[in-house]
C-alpha cells in the first residue's frame, strides 16, 4: 500500500520545537542528558527521543528540566502546548481522519481492533509492547482509545461500522470472556456489524494482514494498514480501490453476523 507524503508523517511541531528547547537548555546548563534521565527516572535514550522530537516530552521530564537548568518557567511552560501521547505518531494522520468518518470497515488478523476492545485488555496489549512503555504513556494510549470507541454510539449521524476478525484474533490467550462479551454487546448495535472469518473458510487473501478503510463527511475515501514498525495511510484511488474489493470479498467468506454471534457465544459458554 503506498502512502501519503512523508512531510505528513513528521512528529508534530510542538514535540520537535519542545525538544529542542530541552536540549538547548540542558546544553546550557552543563546538565548532562543522564543527570536528566536520572532525575526524571526516565532511560538517556528516552530522553535522547524527547529532545530529537521523536517522542513528546513529558511534563515529568519538562519540570525536572525545568528546575535543573534553571529555565525559570520557561520550559514547564511548554507542557500547555502539547497534546497528550494518546496514540503512536505514525498512527495520527488515521486517528484524524476516523474523527470525520461516516462509515469504517475493518479486517483484523492478530487483535481485537482498538474501537472494540476492553480497558482490560488493552492494558495487555499496551504494557507488553518491546520496547516498554513507560507508565504515563501507557496510561494515556489507553485514554486515547477508549475514547476512540465514542464513534460507536456518540456521533450523529451515527457511524456505519463493519468489522471481520479472523478466528486467530478469538483464540488469542488475551482475549477472556470479558472481551468476548464486549464483542457481543457492540454487535447488537444498529449501526454496528461484527462478522467472525473461520480458519476454514480463509483464503489467501484473509492471509494478508489486516486493513482499513474510511469514508469521510467529505466523501473522501481512504484505506489504512498498521504494522509493527510503518503505518500506511492512502487515498489513491487504485489502493482504496484494492482494499475495497479485499475487504468486500472477506466479508462474504466470513459467517454472517447472526452466525458471527453465535461463534462467540460459543466460546462464551465453553468451560
Amino acid at each position: 500500500m503506498s502512502g501519503q507524503s512523508n512531510a505528513k508523517s513528521l512528529p508534530p511541531v510542538a514535540w520537535r520545537y519542545s525538544g529542542n528547547q530541552l536540549k538547548r537548555w540542558r546544553t546550557k546548563a552543563n546538565v548532562s542528558r543522564e543527570e536528566l534521565a536520572a532525575a526524571s527516572n526516565y532511560a538517556p535514550d528516552t530522553i535522547k527521543s524527547m529532545e530529537q522530537g521523536v517522542r513528546m516530552p513529558t511534563p515529568r521530564v519538562l519540570d525536572v528540566a525545568d528546575g535543573l537548568c534553571r529555565a525559570e518557567g520557561l520550559l514547564s511552560a511548554a507542557k500547555d502546548y502539547l497534546n497528550k501521547e494518546k496514540f503512536p505518531s505514525r498512527a495520527q494522520d488515521f486517528m484524524e481522519r476516523e474523527k470525520e468518518a461516516i462509515s469504517h470497515w475493518s479486517y483484523e488478523t492478530t487483535v481485537v481492533p482498538g474501537l472494540l476492545q476492553t480497558p482490560g485488555y488493552a492494558r495487555t496489549l499496551i504494557e507488553n509492547r518491546c520496547p516498554p512503555l513507560d507508565e504515563e504513556t501507557v496510561e494515556e494510549r489507553i485514554e486515547g482509545r477508549m475514547e476512540r470507541q465514542a464513534i460507536l454510539t456518540e456521533r450523529k449521524p451515527p457511524v456505519a461500522l463493519s468489522f471481520v476478525l479472523y478466528e486467530a484474533v478469538l483464540r488469542s490467550p488475551q482475549v477472556d470472556t470479558e472481551q468476548l462479551r464486549r464483542l457481543l454487546e457492540v454487535s447488537r448495535l444498529r449501526n454496528v456489524t461484527v462478522q467472525v472469518l473461520p480458519f476454514e473458510r480463509a483464503t489467501s487473501d484473509a492471509l494478508m494482514g489486516p486493513m482499513v478503510l474510511l469514508e469521510t463527511r467529505d466523501h473522501e475515501r481512504f484505506a489504512y494498514a498498521e504494522g509493527p514498525f510503518a503505518s500506511e495511510l492512502s487515498a489513491d484511488p487504485e489502493v482504496v480501490s484494492r482494499v475495497t474489493e479485499r475487504l468486500s470479498m472477506i466479508r462474504t467468506q466470513a459467517l454472517s453476523p447472526a452466525e458471527s454471534a453465535r461463534f462467540v457465544e460459543r466460546m462464551v459458554d465453553q468451560p
